[in-house]
C-alpha cells in the first residue's frame, strides 16, 4: 500500500549545525588516505600523512590541503616538488607514525621517521613510502592560500608507479583487481576501514564527462 501524498513530501527530521564553528568533527566522511614526502632544509626528507586530498583534474593534476604552519607546506614551496604515497590497509601503523611530532626542539626532526622505510623517487627529489600501492611523484603548480588558516597546494604529476596487483586493465574484473589490492580508506574523524567490495556505479545512458558542444 502506498503512503498519502503528504506523507511523502514530508520534510527529513534533521539537526542543523552551527556553521559558525568548523563542522567536520560531528559527522564521518570518507577520504583517501595518503603521505606527503617532501625535502628538508638539511637535505633528509619528511613525511606526513593528509586525507584532505584529491585529483584536482581529468587531466595529471593532484592537491591536498596544509597549512604554513607544518613544514611540509615550506619545504614544497621551498624546493617546488612532493611525493604521495598510497598506503596499503597493512601499513596503518607506518602512517600513522610519520604524523608523530617533532620532538627535537633544537633539530625540529621526528624521530618517528626513522623507524619508515622509504624508497627514492625517480624524476623528483624525495622518496616514498616503501610497499605502499600507487606514488606520484609532483612538481609544484601552484599554492592557495586563505582557506581560514589552511592552504591547497597542487602539484603536476609528472611521475606516477603503480603495484601490478592494482592495475587496471581489460584482462580483469574490476571487482578483482579491488579484492586483490585492498583500498585503506579514512573515515574522518579519527578512523579506518580497508575497503574489498564494490559495485558498478549506475551511470545513466549517454552520460559521458566530456562536456556537450
Amino acid at each position: 500500500m502506498n503512503a498519502p501524498a503528504s506523507a511523502q513530501n514530508e520534510s527529513p527530521k534533521l539537526v542543523t549545525l552551527d556553521v559558525d564553528f568548523p563542522l567536520w568533527d560531528r559527522f564521518f566522511m570518507v577520504a583517501p588516505l595518503v603521505v606527503i614526502g617532501s625535502k628538508e632544509p638539511d637535505g633528509s626528507f619528511d613525511l606526513a600523512p593528509k586525507h584532505m586530498v584529491a585529483p584536482l583534474s581529468w587531466e595529471n593534476y593532484f592537491g591536498f590541503v596544509c597549512t604554513p604552519a607544518h613544514a611540509t607546506y615550506r619545504n614544497i614551496q621551498r624546493e617546488g616538488v612532493f611525493t604521495v604515497s598510497f598506503p596499503k590497509a597493512d601499513q596503518v601503523v607506518l602512517t600513522s607514525l610519520s604524523a608523530a611530532p617533532r620532538c627535537d626542539a633544537e633539530t625540529n626532526e621526528k624521530p618517528s621517521l626513522s623507524a619508515l622505510p622509504t624508497i627514492r623517487a625517480e624524476k623528483v627529489d624525495g622518496v616514498f613510502l616503501q610497499d605502499a600501492s600507487l606514488f606520484f611523484e609532483c612538481e609544484l603548480h601552484s599554492i592557495v592560500d586563505g582557506f581560514g588558516i589552511n592552504s591547497l597546494i597542487a602539484g603536476r604529476i609528472v611521475a606516477a608507479h603503480v603495484v601490478p596487483e592494482a592495475l587496471r586493465s581489460e584482462d580483469k574484473d574490476d571487482q578483482d583487481v579491488i579484492r586483490q589490492a585492498p583500498l585503506l580508506a579514512y573515515l574522518a574523524p579519527g578512523r579506518f576501514t580497508e575497503i574489498q567490495e564494490s559495485s558498478s556505479f549506475p551511470f545513466p545512458a549517454g552520460f559521458s564527462r566530456e562536456p556537450k558542444e
